[in-house]
Parts: structure tokens; sequence; C-alpha cells
């Protein structure tokens, strides 16, 4: 198990890392009280491991014209269906996470789009797979 390769203070490193990704070596040692170059070797080591496995940018969709945000439910229509809907969703760029899920339906995604046409074109390419339900995301909490 992974969790005992780290240590207290590779918990801290990581913990600042998510809070700000941004944040330089030299500042997250003065945090952790060790320079920049052990941290460095630190995160170095983490991404060694898979626990650390990239860095993300946190943005304002609204702001470039993606103030729509919607929780789709994929119930496919055939086993057959799973393939092209996958290569579907994985290259739509309105399809921001696709999860395969258990429970009621087979898949979930979250889409980022314009308005409530771009959403209903969308949808109606989704018919092509199967059937779907939509949750219009009314603000993020955290």
């Amino acid at each position: 198990m992974t969790s005992h390769l780290i240590d207290d203070t590779d918990y801290r490193i990581l913990r600042y890392l998510i809070e700000d990704s941004t944040l330089c070596h030299k500042d997250i040692g003065a945090l952790v009280h060790m320079t920049g170059q052990a941290v460095g070797a630190r995160i170095r080591r983490m991404r060694e491991l898979e626990i650390i496995e990239g860095y993300t940018v946190r943005w304002n969709p609204a702001k470039i014209g993606q103030g729509l945000l919607a929780f789709v439910t994929v119930f496919l229509g055939s086993n057959a269906a799973h393939p092209p809907f996958q290569q579907f969703a994985k290259n739509h760029n309105s399809v921001i996470e696709l999860h395969r899920v258990s429970g009621e339906g087979c898949y979930w995604m979250r889409v980022r789009l314009k308005d409530q046409d771009e959403l209903n074109a969308f949808l109606d390419e989704l018919l092509e797979f199967g059937n779907y339900r939509v949750n219009l995301g009314m603000g993020q909490l955290k």
C-alpha cells in the first residue's frame, strides 16, 4: 500500500501542492522547514510513486462562455453501444469528466456548455447511444 511509502512531511507537501500547485519548492520548503532542493526531491519521489499524477489549473468557465454545467447520467441501449459511446465522450470537447458507474445508469458525465441550445444539441447526439437524465449545476459549494 502506497500510503506507507510517504511520511507526514510528504503529506504536508502534498497538501500545499493541492491547495496551490504554483508554489515553488523554496516556498513549500519554508512552510515545512526544509530546503527547496529537499522538497523537490520529495516531490520527484511522489511523482515516481504515482502519488502525484500531474498538475491542474482552477479556472472560471463562465468567463470564456461556458457557463452551463450539466451532470448527465447515461443509460446505454445495448452492450454494443459502450465502445462507440466511450469514444464519443472522450472526443467531445464539452465532456470534462466521464465515469463508468454502478447502480442507476451506465455512465456519469460532467459537461460544460455555452447555453441551453448547445446542451440540447449535445443531448440529441447522445440519443444515438441510449437515453439520459440531466441535472443542471446551480452553484459550486466546494
